[in-house]
């Protein structure tokens, strides 16, 4: 008892410091959140949309982080440790996206199902960014394809946990695979619609590098790929020369990095006698709300990409 009680301690810390973990870890289990179906936890949406459409009607999924939400800087509440130790399934990306928080779903692995979707990318068609201290880019949604493939982690992990509906699963994750297959046509119809030239992402953070391989576009950001490191003034200086001399017409915001990022570098290429634009607003590490179009993953998608090829044809 005395091991079991250090290794929700670690859990704990992890966890941001909850002390409360010990307590809830030995407490009688909560009610489940709906009879008959599975509890599933998903970490970011993009992930929780996904179990939602391979589990339909035979799980219930819960979101940790909801609509604007850094999953980068993300800190558990008391209520995410309950959830997370009464889920009959966690999925979460893996790849260092959750930071701190993804080694502690990792070791909840010997005590419920837990599966980091972004893992199954084959490793050779993983971005390693040399800043990124040897690990990958997590930020593998923004490549359709790729993407395509944690629907197999998912639809497994689910049948595994139910067998009995493993082929409800089986004919969602089907279906759900062809509009993810339709999704990606629809991408890069609309990126052909930019001159080459012309297809430059500039954004608040270095999200988009898969999107810019997949779909034929350049991508810079202000940030690193994780926000935790914070973009300096050479920083902001740099992107907006680069901005200045390419002459391009639109730069973005997202919905989960405050605005005041991109409008620094906005306002240092005003410096330089040249206006850009603010094209709007994307979605990187967060969907939009949840009963909307763009709280959905193939709603964020479509969005993004009208968003981005919206602004960079416009004239000045």
């Amino acid at each position: 008892m005395r091991g079991k009680g250090r290794a929700w301690r670690r859990m704990a810390v992890a966890l941001a410091g909850l002390a409360c973990v010990l307590v809830t870890a030995c407490a009688p289990p909560e009610p489940p959140e709906a009879e008959g179906r599975l509890n599933v936890v998903a970490t970011i949406g993009m992930i929780r949309d996904v179990a939602e459409n391979v589990g339909g009607p035979y799980v219930n999924v819960t979101g940790l982080m909801g609509p604007g939400v850094d999953p980068h800087l993300y800190k558990a509440s008391e209520g995410d440790v309950r959830r997370l130790f009464r889920a009959d399934v966690i999925f979460y990306g893996g790849l260092h996206l959750e930071a701190r928080m993804g080694e502690v779903l990792h070791e909840m692995g010997s005590r419920t199902r837990v599966a980091a979707v972004s893992e199954v990318i084959p490793v050779d068609r993983r971005l390693a960014p040399p800043e990124f201290q040897g690990a990958y880019d997590p930020h593998v949604w923004f490549d359709v394809r790729l993407w395509a493939m944690t629907v197999d982690v998912i639809e497994h992990t689910l049948s595994q946990a139910d067998p009995a509906h493993a082929r409800d699963f089986a004919a969602n994750a089907a279906r759900y695979r062809r509009q993810l297959d339709e999704l990606d046509r629809y991408v890069r119809a609309q990126a052909a619609r930019v001159p080459p030239e012309r297809r430059v992402l500039i954004t608040a953070h270095d999200a988009f590098n898969y999107f810019g391989r997949a779909y034929g576009f350049q991508v810079r950001g202000l940030q690193g790929i994780s926000t935790a490191a914070e973009a300096g003034t050479a920083d902001v200086q740099g992107l907006a020369e680069f901005i200045a001399t390419r002459r391009i017409p639109a730069i973005f915001v997202e919905s989960s990095i405050p605005r005041r990022t991109i409008e620094a570098v906005q306002e240092a290429v005003a410096a330089r006698g040249y206006e850009v634009r603010i094209g709007g607003s994307l979605y990187s590490d967060a969907m939009g709300n949840p009963g909307t179009p763009d709280g959905t993953y193939i709603g964020m998608v479509r969005h993004n990409i009208d968003t981005i090829v919206g602004a960079l044809l416009r004239q000045p």
